[in-house]
């Protein structure tokens, strides 16, 4: 009998192990870095599209009666045009299940792009062709090495005028000190591009322009079939493969380890508006990119094969659904198998929380999940009890590397000139800080209410007071203050007894009670730095454990 017993317990096992190792294989995860305007929203919109998740692409800028973009829900978001909050999107593709993390394009929201950056096995650097390389791409691509993230470029807008494809690759190899390998060639440019030649196959992929919002058709064609005379112009064909074959000659090998070491980017050339390019990127992409990998805790690596349930939340957001006023808290599921209802260990407060009521996020949609793994992200309903970084687990105790606030640069009071609406002043002061829509200080001075925001641009300060009026029914004013630097105090408060009185700078304190100092510029921060040597300033915030924020 108890023979029998074990072995029943060890097929289970066994199944669970196998059914977890073939649903590990089955995800991809990547979020899409780029600067504003590359049309990041617009290729999410076209993978969506051949994903089968939506019928319909839309455009970032909707025209007459073409639909607004599924990527976008946020009311601010479709007045302006751009994406300010990073999102989830689920869909199944070629029998694999992809997790993309849309992010926001505007560079006064890097910090959430950095937090949903924390969630991703893989990135796609989206490049517009006419502008190369520019700045927040640069920068987003830094975040991305520091996590040794394997990078897929995407060189959008090739039926625009842009730069040469020899330059655009020389370019990302002498600036981000990344090697390239080209898996297709352009043909054309511009008014003159006419598809692509893949490295592989040697076919020549053509595109005809498809209906707005609909998926475009292509041709495919060998390289030698004399159809293709008729279809292209020879001067064009023969440029392409003049230069095909120099890069087969002094370009780099397509060598899959350097990829997932983030040292050498595949590069693919198309346009996400006209759908040239798209469709074959994404087969190639699910090709190559890993799969969900292990993730760094206290105690070492956590592999996604771990039998136990682990994740970390990475993102918090308020009223995506405003007539419930709800709150959910984005979970990226690290290792084992999450299932409805089961019941799991808060890292950061050691409670116990049941999970009665996981959601399936795809943008502002949501439907109820009965499990997920390693790569998915869920949705869970957040009545203030989770913080961004906190770890999640079952079993043996867990807790992942939490995620860091930046240096803000601008810095502001927010006042709220109706006494009355103190209440939903509070609500909507405490609720957007949790999700990390801007950060939040507090002056030491307790008879001084008004929180003060610190942001890293001044759009970030416009959503604050766009949302609080239109989600909390609060209008408020923002005074701004003198100061450009802020900088964390790592002894915390006993090291700040220590040097007694300091001067030109303020003192604050964060949302964790830790000690920051405000400076008017760098010239103030140095010259304090050089008066009390033995004081330790970060630009970053430590990661806190074991304790509650403090509240308006």
């Amino acid at each position: 009998m108890t023979v029998e017993t074990d072995l029943s317990e060890s097929s289970d096992n066994d199944f669970g192990r196998n059914e977890l190792k073939k649903a590990v294989t089955r995800r991809r995860n990547f979020a899409i870095i780029s600067h504003p305007d590359a049309g990041k929203t617009t290729l999410t919109e076209k993978l969506l599209l051949y994903g089968g998740a939506i019928q319909q692409a839309g455009a970032v800028k909707a025209r007459g009666e073409q639909r607004k973009v599924t990527s976008d829900w946020m009311e601010l978001e479709k007045q302006r045009g751009i994406s300010i909050t990073s999102t989830v999107l689920q869909f199944v593709y070629n029998e694999k299940t992809i997790n993309l993390l849309d992010t926001p394009g505007h560079q006064d929201f890097s910090e959430d792009t950095y937090r949903t950056l924390a969630a991703a096995d893989n990135a796609v650097m989206l490049e517009d062709a006419a502008k190369g390389l520019e700045p927040q791409t640069r920068k987003l691509f830094e975040v991305c090495r520091l996590r040794n993230i394997p990078i897929f470029t995407f060189v959008n807008k090739m039926d625009r005028p842009g730069l040469e494809p020899l330059s655009l690759l020389d370019e990302i190899e002498s600036e981000l000190k990344l090697s390239t390998y080209a898996v297709n060639w352009p043909i054309g440019s511009g008014d003159l591009f006419r598809g692509v030649i893949e490295r592989e196959t040697r076919d020549v992929v053509l595109f005809s322009r498809g209906e707005r919002g609909k998926q475009s058709k292509e041709k495919r064609l060998k390289i030698n079939d004399p159809q293709i005379s008729q279809l292209v112009e020879q001067e064009l064909l023969d440029k392409a493969l003049e230069e095909l074959e120099l890069l087969e000659e002094a370009g780099s090998e397509l060598d899959l380890d350097l990829v997932k070491a983030g040292e050498l980017t595949p590069v693919y050339f198309g346009s996400a508006m006209t759908n040239f390019g798209v469709k074959s990127f994404l087969d190639s992409f699910l090709q190559m990119a890993q799969g969900p990998v292990a993730r760094k805790a206290a105690d070492g690596l956590v592999d996604p094969l771990r039998e136990t349930f682990t994740g970390f939340v990475f993102k918090l957001q308020a009223n995506m659904d405003p007539r419930h006023r709800d709150r959910v808290a984005f979970v990226r599921v690290c290792s084992g198998k999450f299932e409805k209802d089961m019941t799991v260990n808060h890292a950061r407060t050691g409670k116990n929380i049941r999970l009665s009521r996981p959601q399936k996020i795809f943008a502002k949609d949501r439907a109820v999940v009965e499990d997920a793994y390693p790569g998915d992200v869920i949705g869970l309903n957040n009545p203030g009890m989770f913080s961004i970084g906190d770890t999640l687990y079952t079993g043996k105790h867990v807790e992942y590397e939490g995620i860091p606030c930046f240096s803000p640069e601008i810095f502001c009071w927010l006042r709220n000139p109706n006494p009355s609406a103190f209440k939903n002043f509070r609500k909507g002061v405490n609720e957007l800080r949790e999700e990390g829509a801007v950060q939040i200080l507090y002056d030491i001075d307790q008879s001084k209410r008004d929180p003060i925001l610190a942001a890293v641009g001044q759009l970030q300060l416009e959503v604050v007071q766009h949302r609080l009026e239109n989600e909390y029914s609060v209008k408020t004013l923002i005074e701004p203050m003198s100061f450009q630097v802020a900088r964390w105090v790592t002894g915390g408060w006993p090291s700040l007894e220590d040097i007694g009185r300091i001067f030109n700078c303020k003192t604050v304190q964060d949302s964790w009670q830790r000690p920051v100092l405000l400076f008017k510029n760098e010239w103030n921060l140095n010259q304090l730095e050089q008066d009390h040597a033995s004081l330790g300033l970060s630009a970053v915030a430590p990661v806190v454990s074991g304790v509650n924020p403090i509240t308006l």
